[in-house]
């Protein structure tokens, strides 16, 4: 296929495409079979006919994001693409001294190039923080990819509050390791933080370090999630709508924000630890939970748990008329116009917790000179790689990550 590409002198983003699906199928190939010649053979003679039409750069951007999703979907990398792609880590914990106090921090450091470019990933709404598995995988897997990462930990976020104080946390986090890379550093944000990074990054005190944003599962405006909470439709920039079930984990955040304006006074302690052991989904903290409450607190929690009911959609309504002026402020909808930060945006075609109009509405927002590349991939779910996807959405998204290491890199 490469040989044919170039006979018709294809474009280096065609090559690409080939370089990239051969290299994938010599992967599974590997993972399948013994190791044996001519796998690394072919692969060597794959390379040397990419970088005929295009640099090593890109050829190894497309292989390490590879690489990459490799790692991060828990598979073993073959040997030929670890040699290439890869390198130890290091991982060190500590304590951020920000300009908005201490920030409990994680950094991974390519062990062969300590002095390598620097992104900062901020976690989603997840009571393990910085310490949630997928997070520590992925921090991992992208230093392994020649890349000093910091992970900050988010104490609202974590907390299953999305908050002002976590915007400048992350504004904060930012400044810091950008003083300490002496250089801007990158921003990856996941679902709510990477809509919150955005809202940073159109702070002037926060600007100045960040050299690119990477959102992904993110709100484009929290008002038009919390609709989708109760409706499952959001509507697209083309006036069409995205009709997708909601999972049941966003109005249980919601509840859990503002219980206060949900339950009796009186009740607000009990059912708070119900839903916390919940979302925290650890079973046997809410069964001790569902016990300890009196017969009316439990009717309160069933109404609380059913939200698909008319009488708890009608509470989620009125919470969000009391909180638009908060949402707003939580939205990078306002502020993407005058953005002059790179931006990144991925999202999972059937994310049910955050729908993937928002990116496509803040694609329709964002200049053109400052939105670098948009996907919507069937590849991922919300945050997870949990589809079998065609080999087309698999180079898209091979081919989407390399262009985001580029940048994090150049």
């Amino acid at each position: 296929m490469l040989r044919r590409i170039i006979r018709r002198r294809s474009t280096p983003r065609e090559i690409g495409v080939a370089a990239t699906a051969e290299a994938i199928r010599a992967s599974r190939a590997e993972l399948s079979s013994p190791p044996r010649r001519p796998v690394v053979a072919g692969l060597l003679l794959l390379l040397f006919g990419f970088v005929l039409a295009a640099s090593w750069s890109s050829v190894r951007a497309h292989l390490q994001a590879l690489a990459l999703l490799q790692m991060v979907s828990g598979e073993k990398l073959s040997t030929s693409l670890a040699r290439i792609t890869t390198e130890p880590v290091t991982v060190t914990d500590l304590t951020l001294q920000t300009t908005g106090g201490p920030v409990r921090s994680r950094l991974y450091t390519p062990s062969l190039h300590p002095q390598t470019p620097g992104i900062v990933v901020f976690h989603g709404v997840h009571y393990l923080g910085m310490d949630e598995p997928r997070l520590m995988a992925f921090a991992r897997a992208m230093s392994a990819c020649g890349l000093t990462v910091l992970t900050p930990e988010l104490p609202d976020i974590k907390d299953y509050r999305v908050s002002e104080g976590s915007v400048k946390v992350i504004g904060a986090s930012t400044v810091w390791f950008a003083q300490h890379m002496h250089q801007p550093v990158s921003v990856m944000g996941l679902s709510f933080s990477g809509g919150l990074a955005l809202v940073a990054a159109a702070d002037p005190v926060f600007r100045p370090s960040m050299k690119m944003i990477l959102a992904v599962g993110s709100q484009g405006a929290m008002e038009r999630v919390a609709a989708y909470y109760r409706t499952s439709e959001d509507t697209r920039p083309d006036g069409t709508q995205e009709l997708l079930p909601a999972h049941e984990y966003g109005p249980l955040v919601m509840e859990y924000e503002h219980l206060e304006e949900f339950v009796p006074k009186r009740d607000i302690v009990p059912l708070r630890a119900l839903l916390k052991a919940h979302l925290y989904e650890d079973k046997d903290a809410e069964a001790t939970a569902m016990t300890a409450l009196n017969s009316t607190q439990k009717v309160e929690a069933l109404q609380l748990m059913d939200t698909s009911s008319i009488a708890t959609r009608s509470m989620l309504r009125a919470a969000e008329l009391r909180h638009v002026d908060e949402m707003n402020g939580l939205s990078p909808e306002k502020h993407l116009p005058g953005l002059t930060v790179p931006v990144f945006l991925l999202h999972g075609e059937a994310d049910n917790i955050i729908p993937a109009a928002e990116t496509l509405w803040m694609a329709s927002e964002l200049r053109a000179a400052t939105l670098r590349a948009a996907l919507i991939s069937p590849v991922l779910s919300h945050l997870d790689m949990a589809r079998s996807p065609s080999m087309w959405d698999e180079w898209k998204l091979v081919h989407f990550m390399a262009l985001v290491l580029r940048e994090a890199k150049s």
